[in-house]
Parts: structure tokens; sequence; C-alpha cells
């Protein structure tokens, strides 16, 4: 038997991590299966019992949601925010990367060090002057309220900055500059493709960011057609009295987009770190 193992390249510590591995992911999964499974039972079975069963009252739970709030406005409020936030924040970051990189020019590096600096303050504690701000400007209750701040993301310049010095020679640059090509013809058409894996594994990470924002929504929009999937599922929980069958549900259907991306552009994060690792 151990014979056989060893000509399969399996050794008695790759089947302990095999095995670690798999507890882990056991573990991650499990609290997933139990909002799923939650979800399908009724308040009084889930506050008596502990089960891993599917139960009947899916339809009831989902019945008694979209009575109370509309949780397919929700969805596709978080679906806009989201995705427009992520669009504009990745594609402002490339560009102010892209100066910082491939542009030399006086104080450039206080001025970077001053946006790293930004990184350390909370945005809680940034959200009194947004909102005299946007109040002063008539954008409060508005979806530009929530998109405008985050694409000004000082971790996105950071990142794809870091990216783009170890990626990008500048004799690319240099050679499309030779060719007349103008700057911003030069990042749309050579730089940003060259960026990809960067982009699409930081997009996950500013997608979910987003869609998980919950404060800043809070305090910001009045109108509750404009509440993102976050809100109205603390809604449910504060108006309406702790249903978690309701709540789990809800819960449900607000991480499913999350899923959705990360299953899609999972292997562009694994890309991205391969290719800094070579880079490195």
């Amino acid at each position: 038997m151990q014979q056989y193992a060893n000509t399969r390249g399996l050794t008695a510590g790759k089947i302990i991590i095999y095995l670690l591995l798999t507890g882990l992911a056991v573990l991650c999964i499990i609290p997933f299966y139990l909002m799923l499974i939650y979800s399908t039972h009724n308040n009084a079975t889930i506050a008596s019992t502990f089960t891993f069963l599917p139960g009947s009252f899916l339809v009831d739970n989902y019945l008694n949601m979209v009575s109370k709030i509309n949780i397919w406005r929700g969805f596709a409020n978080s679906i806009f925010i989201a995705g427009t936030s992520t669009v504009l924040s990745l594609y402002i970051g490339a560009l102010t990367a892209y100066g910082f990189a491939k542009f030399k020019f006086k104080g450039r590096n206080g001025l970077f060090l001053f946006l790293l600096a930004t990184m350390m303050v909370p945005g809680q504690l940034a959200l009194i002057g947004v909102y005299r701000l946007f109040s002063m400007m008539g954008l409060l209750d508005s979806y530009a309220a929530i998109i405008l701040p985050a694409a000004a993301n000082a971790f996105n310049v950071f990142f794809i900055k870091q990216f783009m010095e170890s990626s990008i020679p500048d004799e690319i640059i240099e050679s499309a500059r030779v060719d007349s090509a103008g700057e911003f013809r030069t990042f749309n058409q050579i730089v940003l493709p060259i960026l990809g894996p960067a982009i699409a594994a930081l997009g996950i990470f500013t997608f979910i960011g987003s869609w998980n924002n919950f404060l800043t929504p809070l305090v910001l929009f009045f109108s509750l057609d404009k509440y993102p999937l976050p809100v109205l599922v603390a809604l449910v929980q504060g108006y309406y009295g702790m249903d978690y069958g309701l709540l789990y549900l809800g819960v449900a259907i607000s991480i499913l987009p999350i899923i959705i991306v990360f299953s899609i552009f999972s292997k562009q994060i694994i890309g991205s770190v391969a290719l800094g690792a070579v880079k490195g």
C-alpha cells in the first residue's frame, strides 16, 4: 500500500495536508449550507432546533419577504451601485496609477505618500464631511452620492501602480509615443489590456466591498426605493421583528451575486498572483 501511494506521488505529509485542507473547506462551506437550509424553515423551527435538513417553508418565507419589502428593487439597486462603482473605481484608479508610474513630475513621491496616508483614515470618519458636501451640492438621496466617493479608491491606485511598474516596461510607452499615439490612446489600447489580470482580481474585491456597503447608503439615502440590498435585509430584521427564516433568505439572496462574481473571476485572481510571483 505504501509503495502504491509513493508511486502516485502521495506521501504521509501530503495526505495530512490534503485532509487539513478538506477539513477547512468543509468548515467554510457549513455556514453557507446552514444559511440555505434555515431559509427553508419557519421562525419557530429555527429558534427551537438545530437541523441540517431542508424544510418546507421556502415559498412562505419568500412571500412573506416580498410582502414587506421590495427585495428585487434592492437587488437591482445593489447591482447598479456596485457595478458602476467598480467600473469607475478601476478605471480612475488605473488612470491615476498610470500617471504616478509612468510620468516624472515634481512632488510625485510626496503626493503618492499623501494618497497612501488617506488609506489610514476610516471611511466612517469622512462620512460627516461627505454628507455636508453632498448636501451643499444637492446630491443627497441620489445614486451619485454613493458612486462618486467609491470611484476615488486609494488602494486601487496603490495596487495597480505596483503591478504596472513590474509588468509594463517604459519602452512600450515610449514606442507608442514615438508612433504619435496620445496618452489616452496609449493608456486605453496598450496599458489597460496588459493590466487585465490585476484589474480582474481587484475588481472582485471592489465589487464585494461596494455590494456589502451598509452604513453609507443608510446615511445618504432617504428613499426606501433607493436602498441597496444589505440595508433592506437589515430593515427586515429591525422593522418587522426577528423572523429568522426571512432573514436567512434575505442574506442568501444578497450573497448570490458575490459567489457568482468570484466563481467567474477566480482564475484571474490566481493568474495575477502567479504573474506577480514570476515578475518578483
